[in-house]
């Protein structure tokens, strides 16, 4: 064998071995003995659009086997536009089993809106159980209570595109037993009828714009929590006794600057008469060397000051006092 049989031999072989690589022919055998009629060369451009041809087939396999009517172009839109083309298709197939009506686009739409289709075919066969956390409201009376709530649910396939999730039924579950609790006169009259709140619930029609369907609530647990009413009403005289006691002390301080300020005018009246006082005998002097008064007048002035001042000395001496007193008896 010369040298250029051998080349072409290789080249052939290596032909033959990037033809299966690239082009799953088993795969392409598979479809082909489970009736999916499918052409090779739709697999090779699979690869071209960088379609794993995996992703499709199978799928298409089981979607033949189910009875469904599906396409190799619509399965291959979903993967490329990112959905999951093997879960859409085992939610048609639980859909179909159990009798339930949706087509290959809402599948699609509920799976490319980020929604597990396949759980919610499921959730609708067999509703779950929703339980939410403790949540505390407080009746008239002032009494807190603590109630857990059991939500029984079904998806609604319907709303699962656009509709609320779980976290807004929680919700609503809780504003329910919140206006319930506190619209009722006394908390006594929750723990005897635990299903107003059931009902209260139920006649709001709380599942309006989610993904689900609400079938019953059930209240699991309601514990009697602290007395809000007495601690409001202990805040509030604590809050009046420190608003009293504030208002005192603003008092006090200001009759103490009151206070101070009369004193303050005190020693200011007592500066301006000792400060007069001082003027006196400047005057005297003055009115002495002018000749405005004589020197018998100065001493006569002096004689009526001596006798006031004794007469003052009289009046505060307490034998005087005594004897005002005997007078007067």
């Amino acid at each position: 064998m010369d040298i250029i049989s051998l080349f072409g031999l290789a080249l052939l072989i290596i032909f033959v071995l990037l033809f299966f690589n690239f082009i799953p022919v088993g795969l392409w055998i598979s479809a082909q003995a489970a009736g999916v009629k499918i052409r090779i060369w739709t697999l090779f451009a699979m690869r071209l659009r960088r379609v794993p041809p995996s992703r499709i087939v199978l799928p298409m396999i089981k979607a033949e086997k189910a009875g469904l009517e599906v396409t190799v172009d619509k399965l291959e839109a979903h993967y490329l536009a990112g959905g999951n083309v093997d879960r859409v298709i085992d939610a048609l197939i639980a859909a179909q089993r159990a009798e339930i009506n949706l087509h290959f686009e809402r599948a699609a739409a509920i799976d490319l809106a980020g929604r597990n289709v396949l759980e919610a075919v499921q959730m609708s066969v067999n509703p779950r159980v929703i339980e939410t956390p403790e949540i505390s409201a407080v009746a008239k009376d002032g009494i807190e209570l603590k109630a857990k709530a059991r939500v029984t649910v079904r998806a609604n396939i319907d709303r699962l595109v656009g509709g609320a999730g779980e976290a807004t039924i929680i919700a609503r579950i809780g504003e329910g037993i919140v206006t319930t609790v506190g619209s009722a006169i006394s908390h006594k009259d929750v723990l005897e009828n635990p299903d107003r709140i059931s009902q209260t619930v139920l006649e709001k029609g709380l599942d309006a714009g989610t993904a689900f369907e609400i079938l019953s609530i059930d209240i699991a647990d309601v514990d009697v929590g602290r007395n809000i009413g007495a601690k409001l009403q202990i805040d509030q005289a604590e809050a009046d006794k420190n608003i009293a006691q504030a208002k005192a002390s603003e008092r006090r301080f200001s009759a103490l600057a009151r206070e101070q300020e009369m004193k303050a005018q005190v020693q200011e009246m007592r500066a301006r008469v000792v400060e007069a006082e001082a003027e006196v005998p400047r005057a005297l002097a003055e009115a002495l060397r002018t000749g405005k008064i004589g020197v018998m007048d100065y001493h006569q002035l002096q004689n009526i000051q001596a006798d006031t001042a004794m007469r003052e000395a009289i009046g505060r001496s307490p034998k005087a006092q005594d004897g005002s007193d005997e007078i007067k008896r």
